[in-house]
């Protein structure tokens, strides 16, 4: 417990005043963990970054990770979207399963490709949301922090009935419902402290909805540890895991944002 407070106040204090000066010192912070967070996924599967696949997946997310600030001057430079580069990755991891003789498989291209959509999404809208607006991060921190809070103190002092004990066993029905109301509260506190919804009831359903993709963030990592065997997806962060284990909620919510257009 201590190694975690300790490393939780060290990250602290490196991540929020980065966070809240935004700009390029953000971007290059958010495509420094999205590359941790692709070596950490790879090395899952028994894959390595340090590779010709991996080098060429790690190349199709920082394309991804594009803002769309610089997607006019990429365009104008290259002659290509971002999108069309993407693509160009695509193929490559293709053509090296038939230079390596299927060593590289079909099925390690497809996991390569969908572990940068996985990641890349989530942190390409960390990107454009802090773009929107540092308060639109601090909400979308605020909902997964209250929620993971609510969840484990409801879970601890009421939770009977597992939620997916083959995925998380130690997750609860009543800790997922406490998650949610918790962001509720907290959520409907920051509205009246600095408002960004023109709606009370606006903003519950969105926090609701934002409340449980987080926890199904958590819950598709958790999958993923548990079918690949491993205990945290990475060892960066003493006492805490992965760069995934840390932002596997935030995911699956700052997309979400994005789509219910609450952000910008």
């Amino acid at each position: 417990m201590k190694q975690r407070i300790i490393t939780a106040v060290i990250g602290a204090a490196l991540f929020i005043p980065i966070v809240w000066l935004g700009g390029l010192p953000f971007t290059l912070l958010v495509y420094a963990m999205a590359a941790i967070g692709l070596f950490e996924l790879l090395r899952m599967k028994g894959h390595t970054i340090f590779s010709v696949h991996g080098a060429i997946a790690l190349l199709a997310l920082f394309v991804f990770l594009t803002p769309n600030q610089w997607s006019i001057p990429l365009m104008e430079t290259t002659g290509y979207t971002k999108i069309d580069l993407a693509l160009i990755a695509v193929l490559l991891l293709l053509i090296y399963t038939v230079v390596v003789k299927n060593r590289y498989t079909f099925e390690d291209a497809a996991f390569s490709i969908m572990g940068v959509l996985y990641i890349g999404i989530g942190f390409f809208y960390f990107i454009e949301t802090r773009m929107d607006g540092i308060e639109y991060v601090i909400y979308a921190l605020l909902v997964i922090w209250t929620t993971d809070s609510g969840a484990y103190f409801t879970g601890k002092k009421f939770g009977k009935k597992k939620l997916w004990p083959d995925i998380s066993p130690n997750k609860t029905i009543e800790g997922f419902i406490g998650g949610i109301l918790t962001a509720i509260i907290f959520a409907l506190l920051f509205q009246w402290i600095y408002p960004i919804s023109s709606s009370y009831t606006i903003l519950v359903i969105v926090t609701i909805l934002a409340s449980i993709f987080g926890q199904m963030g958590d819950l598709v990592e958790s999958a993923l540890k548990r079918h690949y065997n491993v205990k945290d997806s990475g060892d960066i962060l003493p006492g805490h895991g992965g760069i995934l284990d840390r932002f596997d909620s935030l995911l699956f919510v700052l997309p979400l944002l994005h789509f219910l257009h609450f952000a910008g």
